[in-house]
């Protein structure tokens, strides 16, 4: 079905200045996927990301798949790292290309804690803030297994990881990134800690809103330490619900609201708003209007609004002045072009979801632009060399 032509009106389709030299053609941002293409040892992209990312760069801002910040990090297959020199060079000729097109691109930077398994790690334990079970499973390269009690990190160990959650920033830049947005979202190391039921230290990583948030923001400084803080955003799902209820968790959310608001005192390139409750689920317009509502006083700076939205509530929210940007995943698989068909009314493609994560070009490259792109010169704004920034003294 094709949608009515339709420009001017559309707050969805203005620039937005991000700050710090970085003003978007667009307000219409690419959520990270997995994608799962990095075949190889190196989990290194290859000339396939290049080109998926390239095709895509019409996108105001891109912010990339997960990207481990350390093989210890790793609980995905074929999911890329930016912990290696390959990968860096690698994920180089992505931003490279992304440019070309006059676009923005952020590294999204992750830790998978909990949510992995030995077979990813030469037999030892995942890494958590505690040793409990998440529970599901995870695709490992022995197939679906059943994730496992974690052990919990010593203090001395989240330095460590808080320093890998450095170094990656630093390979970020190398790599020639716009900006990192840190992955605080379900399921993942950061979003554990900020969890009570996998969070049962007592020590000042856990037992209060404060403490669970300690984490987070122990990563946060490491990371605006190397980029500035105008090129670091935080990507987070304060709504989630626990165990087989569909209610959300009050105590996640208490300590997800006492992080919008404190990151306040960080003048962000954004906050990354994810609205479901549970993954792959749509979100409704009371639950979009609840979870704005509540998060928009909350947190000053651009706020990105994430799931469930598509072109008529995308231009709703930001009309009310409810979400700065938003950001978009499943669309922008099947649709390389999807700023450049909201625009102009052409119809909108559905990916094919068997190819989603199985490897290769098929369902990844091979879909082809409604139309040919034509930005005008006043939108190819793209972004501006980031600014020059003292590096912290690397610790032992």
């Amino acid at each position: 079905m094709s949608l009515p032509p339709r420009t001017e009106e559309q707050p969805l389709l203005g620039p937005y200045d991000l700050g710090a030299g970085l003003r978007l053609r667009n307000r219409v941002v690419m959520a990270p996927m997995t994608r799962a293409r990095a075949d190889n040892p190196a989990l290194a992209p290859t000339t396939s990301h290049s080109e998926y990312y390239r095709q895509r760069a019409g996108a105001g801002l891109i912010v990339s798949e997960g990207t481990w910040i350390s093989p210890q990090a790793v609980g995905a297959v074929r999911v890329p790292g930016i912990y290696s020199q390959e990968q860096v060079r690698a994920w180089a000729a992505v931003t490279s290309a992304v440019h070309d097109e006059g676009g923005t691109v952020f590294a999204q930077l992750a830790h998978t804690g909990a949510a992995s398994h030995p077979d990813f790690h030469q037999g030892h334990l995942p890494v958590a803030p505690s040793a409990v079970n998440p529970g599901g499973t995870v695709h490992t390269p022995n197939g679906p297994t059943h994730v496992i009690t974690p052990r919990a990190l010593s203090t001395h160990q989240i330095a460590d990881v808080v320093e890998q959650y450095r170094s990656a920033a630093a390979n970020a830049r190398l790599a020639g990134f716009d900006g990192v947005e840190l992955h605080a979202q379900r399921g993942y190391l950061i979003a554990q800690f900020l969890n009570p039921v996998l969070n049962l230290r007592t020590d000042a990583y856990g037992g209060t809103v404060e403490g669970r948030a300690r984490f987070l923001f122990e990563v946060l400084d490491a990371v605006t330490g190397v980029w500035g803080p105008h090129r670091v955003g935080v990507k987070f799902a304060p709504h989630q619900a626990l165990g087989a209820s569909h209610e959300v968790s009050p105590e996640i959310l208490a300590v997800h609201e006492h992080v919008a608001a404190r990151l306040n005192d960080y003048p962000l390139a954004y906050l990354h708003l994810m609205m479901t409750r549970r993954p792959n689920e749509k979100v409704t317009p009371a639950q979009r209007q609840e979870s704005l509502g509540l998060f928009r006083p909350l947190y000053r700076g651009t706020l990105i609004a994430n799931a469930g939205l598509d072109q008529d509530s995308a231009n709703a929210v930001i009309g009310e002045g409810l979400a700065d940007l938003v950001s978009f995943a499943e669309l922008f698989i099947g649709n390389p072009d999807l700023p450049a068909r909201f625009r102009h009314g052409l119809p909108l493609t559905t990916g094919d979801r068997a190819t989603f994560y199985q490897g290769g070009p098929d369902g990844y490259t091979d879909y082809p632009p409604a139309a040919p792109i034509r930005a005008s010169p006043a939108a190819e704004v793209g972004p501006q060399p980031v600014p020059s920034q003292p590096q912290p003294r690397r610790t032992s």
